[in-house]
């Protein structure tokens, strides 16, 4: 499969160990610490990771069925946990512990959004 399934494996655990992680802190009532901003840094790095792996697969002739999907599945990915960073930040009361959880549960999704649009695939 282009998409990495050991990187995208990777990925969704450390998102959701991360999800977990928040929402432990949103139900203590407390504010996203370092360590919680950290680890969504860490979920954006494993993401470029993944998505330089499918760009390397795509350079190689494998292409998704829909370019366009996956474009906006990869826009998507990349946008969220920088977006969901500057709003937890923002947000300094549970509720950013809450904005971190429902990031970490959308990464998961768009992972495996991106692992079905390569499923059917066209060589180039």
């Amino acid at each position: 499969m282009p998409v990495n399934g050991t990187l995208s494996g990777l990925v969704i655990g450390l998102s959701l160990l991360v999800g977990v992680w928040a929402l432990v802190e949103a139900l203590r009532e407390r504010a996203p610490g370092r360590g919680q901003l950290l680890g969504l840094a860490l979920v954006e790095v494993a993401l470029i990771a993944l998505l330089i792996s499918a760009a390397v697969a795509a350079s190689g002739g494998d292409r998704p069925a829909s370019a366009v999907t996956f474009l906006g599945y990869v826009v998507t990915i990349i946008c969220l946990p920088p977006l969901g960073y500057v709003l937890a930040k923002l947000e300094p009361t549970r509720w950013g512990s809450v904005i971190i959880l429902v990031v970490c549960l959308t990464v998961p999704v768009l992972v495996l959004r991106l692992h079905q649009t390569w499923q059917v695939v066209t060589s180039g």
